[in-house]
């Protein structure tokens, strides 16, 4: 894939027996998936038009051209679904696509290199950012504004705040006198 693509969706699976596919959308509303025109897998081997059926649980029900019943649909999970970047409009200026934050610096406050973003996940609770650490291991920083003060895609660097680490009642670390 070329760096000027950018991933839409994945198909999370089939919806009935008439070839339509569940998404997980990548885009900010969910039924975007199919507003910035046909789709090509990640090998770049296969073009598909999506028509949006509807949502549900989460997920985006689409009519992929092409496949046309359950099998054809169920072979197709796990697909990710890729856009040229320039279809997309323009972003705010406090606006990031996941895929520009992957790769940058992490400082900390005081301009240490920290390591590097591995990616963004969102379990639920709001976006994290996944940075591997250069002394080995890895972080999850809320990706806030508190937390992430700068973002400077530009000089391809972040500034991390990362919350202090919480204490128990008793005073004790985390995994220290939390025995009976």
């Amino acid at each position: 894939m070329s760096s000027t693509q950018v991933c839409v969706g994945a198909i999370a699976g089939a919806h009935g027996v008439r070839g339509q596919v569940r998404i997980k959308s990548f885009t900010a509303v969910a039924a975007d998936v199919a507003a910035y025109g046909p789709v090509k897998t990640e090998d770049g081997t296969k073009t598909f038009k999506l028509k949006v059926m509807g949502e549900a649980k989460g997920l985006v029900i689409v009519k992929l051209d092409g496949v046309d019943d359950r099998n054809a649909a169920e072979a197709m999970r796990g697909t990710r679904l890729y856009i040229p970047r320039e279809r997309l409009p323009d972003l705010d200026e406090d606006e990031f696509l996941y895929t520009d934050l992957t790769g940058l610096s992490v400082e900390g406050m005081d301009g240490a290199v920290l390591g590097t973003v591995k990616g963004v996940a969102d379990f639920g609770a709001g976006e994290l950012l996944d940075i591997v650490l250069a002394g080995g291991g890895s972080l999850m920083v809320p990706f806030t504004k508190a937390a992430v003060p700068v973002v400077d895609i530009a000089n391809k660097r972040l500034v991390v705040d990362p919350p202090e680490f919480v204490e128990d009642e008793t005073g004790a670390s985390e995994g220290e006198g939390l025995g009976r």
